[in-house]
């Protein structure tokens, strides 16, 4: 498991806008699931709960990147 790092958005990014900086740091706080980690750690888990929803969450996962090489097939059928 990778480690979360520091989330940083600088002023130069977003040209000085306030609305944009917090969008983007939205943006980098969810993909580094940091709010999420959060959540997890905020009551214990058993062990075996862990298991089950890191199974869960890897099929689901497993599905998504099937349904976009599907698609992206299609696609490409469809182009030819």
């Amino acid at each position: 498991m990778r480690k979360a790092g520091h989330v940083v958005v600088r002023a130069r990014e977003c040209r000085g806008h306030a609305d944009r900086m917090i969008r983007k740091f939205n943006k980098k706080v969810k993909k580094e699931r940091i709010i999420e980690e959060i959540r997890d750690r905020r009551y214990y888990k058993k062990p075996s709960e862990a298991k089950k929803e890191k199974r869960i969450r890897a099929a689901r996962t497993r599905a998504r990147e099937e349904r976009k090489m599907r698609k992206a097939a299609e696609r490409q059928n469809r182009n030819r």
